[in-house]
């Protein structure tokens, strides 16, 4: 991935658990996002219950990777959020990382507040703001607060609560596929199917920029899309199944690239350079040409195959018997040759 870039920054919904002790491909993609060996980072650890060490292990972790600088800052309450003491750091941060711990705490204290404000702006100046766990949570407009695991969607299984608002149209899930919680994120899209329901497995990331999401990690983001759903969630009772009928399911692993606008998936697995791109093509193109030029001659190129290698296998079943005259099996076949008989499922027009 490229640089920072004029206009808004990129955005990493982090799914939780990245990984910070081998590849940390996750971790590399968001330094590099950030401005590379120019990165100022700010992290927010608002949401953790840990001390100072979860700054000092993200603070080796993103200058181990070649960040410039890196920060903590760390708003306890909403009145810690509109310190200009604690707005000063994030004026000049190139990448914002939140990390995980009690979402409802991340909110209750960053948004709606200037500390909230700030990190939207650094946003829009085009710093990369990222999370992980809670923190890819909040990124959203409306960010799932708690809630129960479990694959069926039920009525009252999750609490919203307010973002950032800067991933808009969506809902964030995080821990996805480790901690099931397809019916959580399934029943928010039944009660609000505006939103698109993206869950984000750990050591992964929904990575945004503009409208296209893009994978990295070693899981999956899964998607649902339920604008076409047909539901029951306006009068299911307590904690009864939702209906979620004719939602569209997207499992897009690392390298897939998905138009959020569009809800279409636009790309995935490598993509090679635009000259060996041509190179296929042209040979692509040669093999339908001499495939055309075979079933031309009456034989098409799966029975020209069958012969070779019933011819082959004749040559090593068993020895010819003394005065038996076969004939040879490099013996080129050509069109209405009758070494065998032909299937009679296979068509005489050289198509397959």
């Amino acid at each position: 991935m490229s640089q920072q870039q004029a206009g808004p920054g990129a955005l990493f919904a982090i799914g939780g658990a990245e990984d910070k002790l081998k590849k940390r491909t996750v971790l590399q993609e968001f330094v590099e996002a950030a401005g590379g060996s120019k990165a100022r980072i700010v992290v927010v650890p608002t949401a953790s219950s840990l001390g100072p060490d979860v700054v000092d292990v993200y603070h080796a972790l993103f200058a181990a990777l070649g960040a410039e600088s890196v920060v903590g800052v760390r708003p306890e309450n909403r009145e810690d959020a509109d310190d200009p003491a604690f707005l000063e750091p994030l004026n000049d941060a190139t990448g914002i990382f939140m990390t995980g711990g009690n979402q409802l705490k991340l909110a209750g204290v960053v948004t709606g507040t200037a500390f909230g404000r700030a990190v939207t702006a650094a946003h829009a100046r085009g710093a990369a703001v990222g999370g992980t766990s809670a923190g890819a949570s909040i990124l959203a407009e409306h960010m799932i607060a708690f809630g129960r695991s479990g694959a069926t969607p039920r009525q009252r299984m999750s609490q919203l609560s307010n973002g950032l608002g800067l991933f808009q149209g969506a809902i964030v899930d995080q821990h996805f596929a480790q901690r099931n919680r397809y019916g959580r994120l399934l029943s928010l899209v039944a009660q609000s199917p505006g939103l698109l329901g993206i869950g984000v497995d750990e050591d992964t990331a929904a990575v945004v920029r503009g409208t296209h999401l893009e994978v990295v990690g070693r899981g999956a983001v899964t998607i649902f899309d339920g604008s076409r759903i047909t539901s029951n969630a306006h009068y299911a009772k307590r904690s009864e199944p939702i209906l979620a009928s004719g939602v569209v399911l997207h499992v897009l692993p690392a390298t897939a690239t998905f138009d959020l606008r569009d809800r279409v998936l636009l790309s995935y697995g490598p993509q090679p350079p635009a000259e060996e791109i041509a190179v296929l093509e042209a040979a692509e193109a040669d093999l339908r040409k001499l495939a055309k030029e075979i079933a031309a001659e009456g034989v098409s190129p799966r029975y020209y195959e069958q012969h070779k290698k019933r011819a082959g296998r004749r040559t090593t079943k068993r020895p010819a018997a003394a005065g038996e005259s076969r004939p040879e099996a490099t013996e080129p076949i050509t069109a209405g040759a009758e070494l065998d008989t032909p299937d009679r499922t296979q068509s005489d027009s050289g198509s397959e």
